[in-house]
């Protein structure tokens, strides 16, 4: 427990720290390119999803190798555990909508399909 609690937190903090290696690399590639406007914007936010995934992927690699993953096994694990990463940071957490109540069978048919 003590192990998956200190990988998380080293996770965390790596994703951290390239998250703002990220916007100055982005930022100077953005200069030198000589971007104004929305295609700065534009290449500003693919750049940086671009620097968060492969930070994952490097936070995930080390995650398998931790477990002594290989091949087969090793490529799933990296795959859900790079998906898992960019979920919450693409779409912030919101609260789950609430399921309506399910109708009762009397209510959901036509009243001449009841009448019948």
């Amino acid at each position: 427990m003590k192990t998956l609690l200190s990988a998380l937190a080293i996770a965390l903090f790596a994703c951290v720290n390239v998250a703002h290696a990220a916007d100055a690399t982005c930022e100077a590639k953005a200069t030198e390119k000589k971007l104004a406007g929305a295609a700065k914007n534009s290449f500003m936010k693919k750049c940086e999803r671009d620097s968060a995934g492969s930070a994952a992927k490097t936070t995930c690699d080390a995650q398998a190798a931790d477990k002594k993953l290989a091949g087969a096994a090793k490529n799933s694990f990296v795959k859900k555990c790079v998906k898992d990463a960019s979920a919450p940071a693409a779409a912030p957490a919101a609260a789950p909508a609430a399921k309506p109540a399910a109708a009762p069978a009397s209510a959901a048919m036509p009243a001449k399909a009841a009448s019948k």
